[in-house]
């Protein structure tokens, strides 16, 4: 290549060394252009010379591959004078064969040819086969492991299987971390390396990495402080606990004088959070577990997609995950008592928020990541006076009326339950909670502030403010009624209610306008 190269050659070529990189598991493969094969002499090229034209390969080659896969990288340098490329070739995603204008491609010693079906299915088979969790680390010993975190794994284990501790005792480090099934027959794996790895040992899970970013925000957004919290992982969560600003929040309940005083957030919950971000984070695609403290809520990101179908259903149903991404790490953090893998985890920790009143956690599944947000407050009365006065509601009611309490969209069937179920009113968009309800749990002033009132009351007051006055302009209008109309109205929806009064009004002969359109001056007809 020290000229021209051709272009579909380069396609076949990336095709081929990127299914040979995963098939390999290494973290790249690579083209080089400006050095001789046989001898390995610099002889530099001059292809795409312009960084631009070079660069635009980039697309090029994503325009004609499966997932518009494409380099991670084109390096340039110069060898004494001589210019060189080096392509860098990601691996094939896990389970995802990678093909150049509908062909796949592998190599054969030095030559290029057809992906044969046996490598093929080799590669699909991944996408149920392979546990990145579950890989032994060439060269990893158990020196590059953490022995406080040892002692302290064996600590959980013994609480996890009380009726084994003399057992424990009498097992040497490498008898337990193989029993605990955090090695394979003494070998290191990713998980005991992410769970118990001493921090120095970090680069042996290079490119990936686990970390945890905590970040503390004031009620403006702006930054307080921060830390990077490393492996090993089952002291990091220790750590994180104790950087929380847990402190204790006061409300008065109704009926008494006396106020309540509880942690901001249960302790359960920010464990089971972060923890289900270090079990089920993608370390295949990188990127850091975040953890965001503000003044009432901390918000908990992790990597990866949410593989069950809803939160909802994991909640409501309360059946066992099916699918886990790192099934090796779950069982390990499982046997030292850091997640649930009984499909609890999730719903004890709404149950939680419901036994406080306070808002359920918010979960946000796009964008390829997870997040989850726990308020640490209550935010609507309203809605903390129903879960104190209802013992009855269902679990599913407290879900879809939290909905309601953070004016969150719901679907039509959901809607449809919960007006069949006398919880709500109103229309899709500005629903509230029923009369029922509200005569139920004493908010009848606030149901009446919410709903408003008939609207003969509103033309009423209209026709007698002009008798009293002779004549209102507009503005008058809506100083008079504003405060009066329900408070789920935003203020464009109350200002257009009103001038549909007012046109009603003066279709039925009942006013007119004496006035301009911009200087109205409403008088009886």
């Amino acid at each position: 290549a020290k000229g021209k190269f051709d272009f579909d050659k380069l396609g076949q070529y990336f095709s081929a060394l990127s299914n040979e990189a995963n098939l390999q598991k290494v973290d790249a493969a690579w083209l080089v252009f400006g050095i001789k094969d046989k001898d390995h002499s610099i002889v530099g090229t001059q292809y795409k010379y312009e960084l631009k034209a070079l660069m635009s390969l980039k697309k090029s080659i994503a325009d004609k591959t499966n997932g518009r896969f494409t380099f991670k990288e084109i390096h340039t340098f110069q060898v004494d004078g001589l210019r060189v490329i080096m392509f860098e070739i990601p691996p094939a995603p896990q389970g995802i064969p990678i093909s150049y204008s509908d062909h796949y491609y592998a190599r054969d010693h030095e030559s290029t040819c057809g992906l044969s079906i046996e490598k093929i299915e080799r590669i699909r088979a991944q996408a149920t086969k392979y546990d990145w969790s579950a890989e032994i680390i060439p060269h990893a010993t158990i020196a590059d492991l953490d022995p406080i975190a040892i002692q302290f794994a064996k600590i959980k284990f013994i609480e996890k299987k009380p009726e084994r501790a003399e057992e424990v005792k009498s097992w040497s480090d490498e008898k337990f971390l193989d029993k605990a099934k955090l090695t394979i027959k003494g070998e290191i794996t990713r998980t005991a390396l992410i769970l118990l790895g001493s921090e120095e040992s970090e680069h042996f899970i290079n490119p990936s990495e686990c970390k945890i970013r905590w970040k503390l925000l004031d009620k403006d957004g702006d930054s307080l402080g921060y830390e990077i919290l490393h492996i090993p992982m089952i002291r990091s969560v220790e750590k994180l606990y104790a950087l929380i600003r847990n402190l204790k929040y006061r409300y008065i309940p109704d009926g008494t004088l006396f106020p309540e005083e509880i942690d901001k957030y249960d302790p359960y919950n920010i464990r089971e959070a972060l923890n289900n971000c270090i079990a089920h984070q993608d370390y295949k695609i990188g990127g850091r577990i975040n953890v965001i403290e503000r003044p009432y809520s901390i918000t908990f990101t992790n990597k990866g997609r949410f593989l069950p179908n809803s939160v909802q259903d994991v909640v409501t149903k309360d059946i066992p995950e099916e699918e886990y991404r790192n099934p090796f790490l779950v069982s390990a953090m499982h046997n030292l008592k850091m997640v649930d893998t009984e499909g609890g985890g999730i719903r004890k920790m709404f149950n939680i928020q419901a036994r406080r009143y306070f808002p359920l956690p918010d979960y946000d599944i796009s964008d390829g990541r997870v997040a989850v947000t726990i308020v640490g407050k209550v935010i609507d009365m309203e809605y903390a006076r129903l879960l104190a006065q209802h013992n009855d509601l269902t679990l599913l009611d407290i879900i879809l009326l939290d909905k309601v309490q953070k004016k969150a969209s719901i679907t039509d069937e959901e809607l449809k339950y919960l007006r069949s179920n006398k919880l709500v009113e109103g229309r899709k968009g500005n629903v509230h909670l029923s009369k029922v309800v509200a005569q139920s749990t004493g908010q009848k002033g606030r149901y009446t502030k919410v709903v408003g009132f008939d609207k003969k009351y509103y033309l009423d007051l209209i026709l007698q403010a002009i008798k009293t006055h002779e004549a209102m302009s507009r503005a008058e209008i809506d100083e008079l009624l504003f405060d009066k109309l329900s408070d789920s109205l935003d203020e464009l929806q109350k200002k257009n209610k009103i001038m549909n009064m007012i046109q009603e009004l003066r279709r039925n002969g009942k006013i007119r306008n004496e006035g301009t359109r911009e200087n109205s001056k409403w008088v009886l007809s």
